[in-house]
């Protein structure tokens, strides 16, 4: 069995982790984070490994899952390079950045590869349950990359290979199906409660549309589901609203202009 240490440990690490573990994919070793309290919660939710203090602590592995941050990947890459750890496969969960973000680990010889789970990962148990059938993104060295397509398939995901110079675009596509959504339903019912609704209606208002919204695009498609006065055409509403909201704020009066814009885009190409 594949051992595996973690260093980092989110909603991704603790997720994959826990459904490698589960599944028998994997051994989980150490976990490393850069609180112990937080490692040791980890390693209960994962329910297997222990919790380590110092990278030179944790065990040899086959493989090391570094589930940090996007900022933190390279001089962590760099301190496992130095940490005089025997060659191994590494990987991130980076939708963004490339595999050669830990190139300091490739000039010691390990084989690295990104690793991307096209799925929000808000709550360990609801990502766990929801995984099947997720879309994982595969970029990097070829043995590290095998490693990842026999390991995320055998926990239901469903595995692409990916050009590193497209991950910008693979990432920015995840972020304005699952990451806007949140912020537009934020903004609905902020401005529901600025003209004098309650919170709890408008709390209640926004998830209704949202609910509806989701229905009509699985029924209908993101073209069939528009309606609104950019799909209408209204464009005296669409000037005067976007007037209001940019002198109730700028902010979203910019926000308001360009995804009209983008409505309007997506309304005319099926005329």
């Amino acid at each position: 069995m594949t051992r595996l240490n973690l260093v980092g440990a989110g909603r991704v690490g603790r997720t994959l982790a826990r459904l490698w573990q589960r599944a028998g994919v994997m051994q989980v070793q150490a976990v490393l984070t850069r609180q112990a309290d937080s490692a040791a919660q980890a390693v209960a939710v994962i329910g297997a490994g222990r919790p380590v203090d110092r990278l030179d602590d944790m065990p040899p592995a086959d493989l090391w899952l570094l589930a940090v941050p996007d900022t933190q990947i390279a001089p962590v890459a760099a301190a496992l390079a130095a940490a005089g750890q025997p060659p191994a496969i590494a990987w991130h969960a980076s939708g963004f950045l490339p595999a050669s973000e830990a190139a300091p680990l490739q000039a010691a010889g390990w084989s690295v590869a990104s690793t991307h789970p096209a799925l929000s990962f808000a709550d360990v148990d609801q990502a766990s349950a929801q995984f099947p059938g997720t879309l994982c993104a595969l970029e990097g060295d070829a043995p590290a990359v095998a490693l990842a397509r026999h390991a995320f398939q055998a926990i239901g995901g469903q595995c692409v290979d990916l050009a590193a110079a497209d991950k910008p675009l693979y990432h920015a596509a995840a972020v304005f199906a699952s990451n806007f959504a949140p912020v537009l339903q934020a903004v609905a019912a902020g401005l529901w409660r600025d003209v004098g609704l309650p919170a709890e209606r408008a709390d209640a208002l926004a998830a209704g549309f949202l609910q509806r919204a989701a229905a009509n695009l699985q029924a209908l498609g993101p073209r069939g589901a528009l309606t609104g006065p950019a799909a209408r055409g209204d464009t005296r509403v669409l000037a005067e609203q976007g007037a209001a909201l940019a002198a109730h704020d700028p902010l979203l009066g910019q926000a308001y202009a360009a995804l009209s814009a983008l409505a309007q885009r997506l309304a005319a190409q099926s005329r």
